[in-house]
């Protein structure tokens, strides 16, 4: 039986995330929610998402999706959907034709259904029997991820840990609540503290914390990443894999191959991938009036409510120059060159170049991403830089 992670027909509103990947490839808690329907599951599964995005993934699928899927029942789950013990054992239990529905719309169902016809709107062609549940959480918007990123963590922590056993905490580790920090194997760290009282700590492989930093959990620090010296980092934080954190940063999301290396604060706050925080920016997380904050939704093309605390949202490939001051509840769309005086604006759409109007020119903008992506020994994919010029053509806040 094929699983089949697809994207909600209001995949559109949790942009500029969404601009550039499927959600199956958001990175929070403790890893991406690929990884953790895999885990849950105990078997890889495909993608399926918007067209122009597909190619990202083909040959992943193209592995997983043989010719006999057509035939077999496959399991398709909704990949805005957070999952939970209760809500695995009813997927699990589902019967060819049946499917789990909320007010949303499908959660999960079980059915003989072509990968290429596919439609999450027209669950009633694809499933006999629904079976109506309820208090399903989901990600609708992309400043949720922060604020459930503490609770991912512990969830994660949980999961990935049990039946484990981590590495020794190295002896000059100042170590509080040793028994919620996991360490796997070629981890780095000296002359640091871990306070786990607050929540887990999770130490992926090959990740360093240099001397001298301080962290509270609940946190994770994914494959090959760094903290830098002296950092101060507090709870419900993710470091993606090949990231790199520094100075200070509390309850933030760093999806991957992004950095905010330098002093400076970030706080509450979802990064996307291949990103860059100049040195020394900050951004603001609470109004002067600790009034609700209003952030720009680039998929309802409005300001929306919410909560009291947030700082900045940024798109994937976006960079921001050295002492940025970034605006309470700040929303930087997709492959932008962010540099200005003062406090910068709080909507920036995809492809700005500065912040007086200027666009950055595709082929400028790909050629600094490659210059990026070569310090960390890579290169853009034709796929990625498809997708790319189909954002940069058809100019829309996907």
């Amino acid at each position: 039986m094929a699983v089949i992670l697809f994207d909600p027909s209001y995949r559109n509103l949790l942009a500029p995330l969404s601009t550039t990947k499927a959600l199956s490839h958001f990175h929070f808690g403790l890893m991406r929610i690929q990884e953790r329907w895999e885990l849950l599951l105990k078997q890889p599964a495909a993608i399926h998402t918007a067209p122009y995005l597909q190619g990202l993934y083909a040959n992943a699928n193209a592995s997983l999706l043989h010719a006999d899927t057509e035939s077999d029942a496959s399991l398709w789950i909704d990949a805005s959907v957070i999952p939970d013990d209760a809500l695995m054992a009813q997927i699990q239990s589902l019967q060819n034709g049946d499917c789990l529905m909320d007010e949303q719309g499908l959660v999960a169902g079980k059915a003989v259904i072509a990968f290429n016809s596919f439609n999450p709107s027209d669950t009633s062609v694809y499933f006999t029997q629904a079976n109506k549940v309820a208090k399903i959480q989901r990600i609708r918007f992309p400043w949720e991820i922060m604020q459930i990123n503490d609770a991912m963590i512990r969830k994660d922590f949980k999961w990935v840990t049990e039946g484990r056993k981590s590495m020794p905490i190295p002896a000059s580790v100042n170590a509080i609540g040793e028994d919620q920090i996991f360490i796997e194997p070629g981890a780095r760290l000296q002359y640091c503290t871990l306070n786990a009282s607050t929540g887990p700590i999770y130490i992926g492989k090959k990740a360093e914390i240099m001397e001298g930093s301080s962290i509270r959990g609940p946190f994770s620090i994914g494959y090959n990443s760094v903290v830098k010296m002296n950092s101060r980092i507090y709870g419900g934080t993710t470091l993606g894999p090949n990231c790199m954190g520094g100075g200070e940063i509390k309850n933030a999301v760093l999806m991957g191959y992004s950095n905010k290396a330098h002093d400076g604060y970030l706080g509450d706050a979802v990064i996307g991938e291949w990103c860059n925080m100049g040195a020394g920016s900050s951004n603001s997380n609470l109004k002067n009036s600790a009034g609700t904050i209003k952030i720009f939704s680039m998929g309802l093309n409005e300001y929306v409510p919410v909560g009291q605390k947030c700082g900045v949202i940024m798109g994937d490939y976006s960079r921001v120059a050295i002492n940025s001051s970034l605006n309470t509840g700040s929303m930087i769309g997709v492959s932008c060159n962010v540099f200005g005086e003062g406090l910068l604006h709080s909507s920036i759409p995809h492809f700005s170049f500065g912040l007086k109007g200027k666009v950055y020119q595709i082929e400028s903008a790909i050629h600094d991403i490659n210059n990026w992506k070569g310090l960390k020994g890579l290169e853009m994919s034709n796929e990625e830089i498809n997708v790319l010029q189909y954002i940069y053509t058809n100019n829309k806040q996907l």
